[in-house]
Parts: structure tokens; C-alpha cells; sequence
């Protein structure tokens, strides 16, 4: 088991912002002259790398699909509305036209409130 200094400094790099945690690195590799890069040598995962699928980079943008209204189309017109700073007719439309688009290219914060107010209001919603 860790000793309590170990475990405070884990908790501690826990906290750390992805920028904090590269100040981090750096720091370090500085401070004691050693270097966080893998091993050149390892000629296995660059082959194991490229028969693998390639990753993604992490999504940063999403669209708020809107799929159905549901039940209580009124009150999900009222809640796109809402989110989207349009007219009262417009979102009628964006409503009536389902599957629409409601928000595109918004943060993943911005993306999961508009979800949330939709899915209260009755309607089926999906993030791309």
C-alpha cells in the first residue's frame, strides 16, 4: 500500500488540468534530466499500432440531434426555443421537421444541457 505522502501527491495530480499536467512533465523531465518519451528501440508497438484501428482524436464538437418530440410537442417546441434563441415559429419548424438539427458544433457542456432540457420536455434526443 502507498504511503500517505504517495497517495496526497496522487490525489494532487488528480486534480491537475490537462495543461497543468504537461507543465508537469516538463517540469520534471527538466528538474531531474530524464525524458516521459516512450523508447525509440520498441519496434513492436509502431506494427501493433498500425494494425490496429486508427484512434480518434477527441471529439470536441457535437450537434444536437433532435429525433422526436414525443408526447408533449409543446412543451418541446417551448424548450428548443429556449436553447436555440429562435422564434417561436422557428421552432415550431425545427420540431415539426423532426429529425432536425438543433444545435451544431457546440461544447460537450453546451451539447449535454440542451439534451437534458429536451429530454425534460419530452423528446427523444441524440449527440453526434
Amino acid at each position: 500500500m502507498a504511503s500517505e505522502k504517495v497517495t496526497k501527491l496522487i490525489e494532487d495530480v488528480k486534480a491537475l488540468t490537462v495543461l497543468e499536467l504537461s507543465e508537469l512533465v516538463k517540469a520534471l523531465e527538466e528538474e531531474f534530466g530524464v525524458s516521459a518519451a516512450a523508447p525509440v528501440a520498441v519496434a513492436a508497438a509502431p506494427a501493433a499500432a498500425a494494425d490496429a484501428p486508427a484512434a480518434e482524436a477527441e471529439q470536441t464538437e457535437f450537434d444536437v440531434i433532435l429525433k422526436d418530440a414525443g408526447p408533449t410537442k409543446m412543451d418541446v417546441i417551448k424548450a428548443v426555443k429556449e436553447v436555440t434563441g429562435v422564434s417561436l415559429m422557428d421552432a415550431k419548424k425545427l420540431v415539426d421537421g423532426a429529425p432536425s438539427t438543433i444545435k451544431e458544433k457546440v461544447s460537450k457542456e453546451d451539447a449535454d444541457a440542451a439534451e437534458a432540457k429536451l429530454k425534460a420536455a419530452g423528446a427523444t434526443v441524440e449527440i453526434k
